[in-house]
């Protein structure tokens, strides 16, 4: 039997989710702690979504597949892997799921979002949960633009250089944006995203509130294909991946 976690963290001292050579991961923490709780480390661990260093989670959903009898309630097994972990994660669920259930390739919808401090100044208790932009931006060009997004389009001009991928076609959903005092959140929902493309998304957005993109300029630059046309990639640490939906 496997188990689908759901797991919260916030990214800012760990280099993202996947397991790597180059420091501490999300992935690596939480695998130390179902090794605890299972009393073996007979299992295999898969994440749905290969969050970024300084990315941040509040749904993000993780497949326990265990090689050996589990002894755990799954109704317990968030209190006890809880105990294992740092406070900077947590896991808030868990549901018993068949072993060839994966994570990746079942998923219907992702929903992320995306925080902007608009302020003159920066807000030290933001800083790790937002990107800093002390210009005034204009929140009603953002809105604008941003209905050009939804639907089936090819996003390959918010795809990362160098990114591998079959098809750069994806579907988005919806994408809303809204303000409250200093704060502006994007959160966007779609089929699958590209490497970065929520990020670049972002930082496009951002430009039409600069007045450096016309919010009718935006289906031009989706046809382009072109990356160079598209906003510059926002820092990780304004980025949370909200939700993955089965």
């Amino acid at each position: 039997m496997g188990f689908l976690l759901t797991v919260s963290y916030d990214g800012t001292n760990y280099c993202g989710w996947q397991d790597q050579r180059n420091g501490k991961t999300v992935q690596e923490v939480l695998s130390k702690a179902i090794e605890k709780t299972l009393h073996s480390d007979k299992f295999t661990l898969l994440g749905a979504s290969r969050t970024d260093a300084g990315v941040h989670a509040l749904g993000q959903r993780a497949h326990i597949i265990s090689h050996v009898p589990v002894k755990v309630p799954v109704e317990r097994m968030p209190l006890v892997l809880n105990t294992h972990l740092p406070m900077d994660i947590r896991v808030t669920a868990a549901a018993a799921v068949a072993d060839n259930f994966h994570p990746i390739n079942e998923t219907k919808s992702k929903i992320y979002r995306y925080s902007i401090c608009n302020s003159r100044y920066s807000n030290p208790l933001l800083r790790n949960f937002s990107a800093f932009i002390p210009i005034e931006l204009n929140v009603s060009n953002m809105i604008a633009a941003s209905k050009h997004f939804i639907g089936e389009h090819d996003f390959a001009t918010f795809c990362a250089t160098g990114s591998i991928v079959k098809s750069t076609v994806r579907t988005v959903y919806t994408l809303d944006i809204s303000k409250k005092d200093e704060l502006i959140d994007i959160t966007i929902s779609g089929n699958g995203f590209l490497y970065n493309m929520v990020r670049i998304i972002a930082g496009t957005l951002t430009n039409v509130g600069l007045g450096r993109i016309a919010p009718d300029n935006i289906p031009d630059i989706i046809a382009s294909r072109d990356r160079i046309r598209a906003g510059k990639t926002m820092p990780p640490q304004g980025l949370t991946l909200l939700e993955v939906i089965y």
